[in-house]
């Protein structure tokens, strides 16, 4: 469990308001401040496990940028990095930059030291440690950096909780106790597994229960 995402459908689009900070408030208000260009940094770089919502944080930077009605853009993983630097960018998984990437978002993040806009980036180490050229490892390191704390049981509860009453859904302690002990431990697996539980109770039109839910998982 690593994010908490509250939306009542598994597909809503990536927002501030839809992920739970828990420990990561002060990465979470840089990163608003960020989107809405109050930052006294232009740059910040997040980093952590897969699962810790560096990719939800990205898209829901650039989310709230384009409804201020700034220029920003999202880099997925693996896709090509703009040659213009809009007013925000995002650069998820640096870490798997290629070489050509990597000397184009040098050159960004240059630009972005200059004033012409701002950059966040993330990645799954911390700055010292991406296999990435020296000279772009020490740039991402000069604006705020930011290591995403994963959820603990109280939060991983609390997520389940919040999925099941928005779809209706009563979860039993059993349940609730066999979800988090023998289920996928990453948030979004886990509240795949409540929503595909509660359509598999409708299908059946049975109550959730411990034996629905196993029964349901050997299926």
């Amino acid at each position: 469990m690593r994010q908490l995402i509250l939306d009542i459908r598994p597909d809503a689009p990536p927002r501030f308001d839809n992920f739970l900070a828990g420990r990561n408030a002060e990465a979470v208000a840089a990163l608003r401040a960020l989107a809405s260009g109050t930052a006294s940094e232009a740059l910040i770089y997040v980093w952590g496990e897969p699962g810790s919502g560096k990719s939800h944080l990205l898209q829901a930077c650039v989310a709230a940028a384009l409804e201020q009605g700034k220029s920003a853009r999202y880099v997925a993983p693996g896709a090509s990095l703009p040659e213009a630097l809009p007013v925000l960018l995002a650069v998820d998984a640096v870490d798997v930059l290629s070489p050509e990437a990597q000397v184009a978002l040098f050159n960004l993040i240059n630009r972005a030291r200059e004033g012409e806009g701002c950059i966040v980036a993330a990645g799954a180490r911390a700055p010292a440690q991406l296999p990435l050229r020296p000279d772009l490892t020490t740039r991402l390191g000069w604006g705020l950096v930011f290591a995403l704390t994963g959820l603990d049981q109280a939060e991983r509860t609390a997520a389940l909780q919040a999925r099941a009453a928005a779809r209706g859904l009563q979860l039993p302690s059993e349940v609730m106790s066999y979800l988090l002990t023998h289920c996928r431990r990453d948030l979004p697996g886990l509240l795949a597994t409540v929503d595909a539980l509660d359509e598999y109770s409708l299908s059946r039109k049975r109550p959730v229960t411990l034996p629905l839910l196993r029964e349901m998982l050997q299926g």
